[in-house]
């Protein structure tokens, strides 16, 4: 996410008009700071947490099954 940060920097601070490129440097750190203070907000999750998320979801819906069958078993 550092890299895709730095990057959107870049691209923004490159639409900067010519007579103010000597502030380049200074807005792109301020455009990084204002993005990740923005994304942080938004409280997002990384894709590998997401992907550690859904595969513990994933094993505790094959357990509950796995209990909701023996309970079925065990009502007979």
């Amino acid at each position: 996410m550092n890299e895709a940060l730095d990057e959107l920097s870049k691209r923004i601070s490159s639409l900067i008009p010519g007579d103010v490129k000597h502030l380049q440097k200074d807005i792109e750190k301020n455009v990084r700071s204002l993005l990740q203070t923005s994304l942080n907000k938004m409280n997002l999750v990384t894709r590998e947490e997401f992907d550690v998320q859904s595969a513990v979801l994933q094993r505790t819906r094959e357990k509950l099954e796995q209990l909701e069958k023996q309970l079925a078993q065990l009502v007979k």
